[in-house]
């Protein structure tokens, strides 16, 4: 081989790496969705506490990709967090289903949990999800934990 070939190689191998790189670095911010999700329909619902949703969080349902949150912002009247979602036109549910903030892996990227109801109609574009549980917040548990151990006193095991 000679110097020029050798040359090509290592810039080849730089510039593959680098797009590893760029595509890891997409996939960890949530944007590596390069493929069109198709027809979709809007709904919305509203939250206590979103955690730390964002914008392009996934929505699954029984653990498949059903849609993503397209935006997330607060209810000037409830003071609620109200979470917009877009939802693939190929997956219906029913208006009694519900929506939970869940949290995957170690890393706490948080998402949409859909459980469909019984309701014989289906969502439709602009509804709200009525029925929604809010984010566990760690640091919550972690200080009702310990308020309810220092409330039981000193000394007392249970």
């Amino acid at each position: 081989m000679n110097k020029r070939s050798i040359e090509i190689f290592v810039g080849l191998f730089v510039v593959l790496g680098a797009a590893g790189l760029l595509f890891l670095a997409l996939k960890a911010a949530n944007l590596g969705s390069f493929t069109s999700g198709g027809a979709t329909y809007t709904v919305q619902a509203r939250f206590d506490n979103i955690g730390g949703l964002k914008a392009r969080a996934p929505v699954r349902s029984a653990g498949v990709n059903v849609g993503r949150v397209t935006s997330v912002t607060l209810d000037a009247q409830t003071y609620q967090g109200l979470v917009t979602m877009e939802i693939n036109q190929g997956f219906l549910f029913p208006r009694d289903s519900s929506a939970k903030i869940l949290t995957a892996g170690l890393l706490g990227d948080q998402y949409i949990g859909l459980e469909p109801g019984g309701d014989e109609k289906d969502l439709a574009a602009g509804d709200v999800i009525t029925q929604t549980q809010s984010a566990v917040v760690l640091e919550n548990l972690i200080g009702q934990f310990l308020f309810n151990r220092t409330a039981d006193g000193p000394g007392e095991d249970k």
